[in-house]
């Protein structure tokens, strides 16, 4: 495995020859650490930037719905735990996306990652083919397998999208 370093975040990459837990873990991990990457160094103006409107996709925003879709699967659906949006509203659904002037980085990276911390604690010592025990919205239950390959998912998906806000913000590209 190598480790890729910028100012704060290391990231590691996921190793080639682990067991299936370990490299669901791994590649996780590697996602959550590159939407850190894809915001370092830019101030709370930046990151509110749009990234093409009308779309009103920004990178705090971005880093506000991972914290919402963190606790989402892992408190709501894997556990049943009756945890309330962090940012959504009755009025607002993607209030999380909808980062306005009075919303920081600091705040949204601290609850990300508090969220991140509550998954990894949850998630450890069970089984990948261990049901949830709460439901989705859809009223389907799923196996933590699911669940993280879901999340890789969606951060794979969502860093697409900070890649190209990024570029759009100050030029910077990479993985």
């Amino acid at each position: 495995m190598t480790t890729e370093k910028t100012a704060s975040v290391p990231r590691v990459d996921p190793g080639t020859t682990t067991g299936e837990r370990e490299a669901l873990e791994q590649w996780l991990d590697f996602h959550r650490v590159t939407l850190a990457m894809k915001c370092e160094g830019l101030d709370d103006a930046q990151l509110r930037t749009l990234s093409a409107p009308p779309s009103d996709l920004n990178l705090l925003g971005l880093v506000r719905h991972m914290a919402e879709v963190e606790r989402g699967w892992f408190r709501r659906v894997l556990v049943g735990e009756d945890a309330p949006w962090i940012y959504a509203t009755q009025d607002d659904n993607d209030r999380d996306i909808h980062a306005t002037d009075e919303d920081t980085y600091a705040e949204a990276h601290a609850t990300w990652q508090a969220e991140i911390a509550h998954a990894r604690t949850l998630a450890a010592g069970r089984d990948l083919d261990d049901l949830s025990v709460g439901e989705h919205r859809s009223g389907e239950r799923f196996n933590l397998r699911w669940i993280y390959l879901h999340m890789i998912e969606e951060y794979a998906r969502h860093n697409g999208h900070a890649d190209l806000i990024r570029e759009r913000i100050d030029g910077a590209t990479g993985d």
